[in-house]
């Protein structure tokens, strides 16, 4: 019988995401970044809900 890997999840898998339908989520990481809300939704659909990369593309 295989063992099943254990997978990440919780809280610190759903803080590597920026959720951009969720207008809490997109307000905090405008304000976190001093960018618009509009600014932020439109970094997710460019560069995926990775938070890291949506900081890089908002020049954080």
């Amino acid at each position: 019988m295989a063992v099943a890997k254990k997978m990440a999840r919780g809280r610190k898998q759903d803080r590597a995401r920026v959720a951009g339908g969720q207008n809490y989520e997109v307000q905090y990481e405008a304000t976190k970044t001093r960018k618009s809300a509009s600014a932020v939704k439109k970094a997710v659909k460019k560069v995926g809900n990775a938070r890291k990369r949506v900081e890089k593309k908002l020049g954080r």
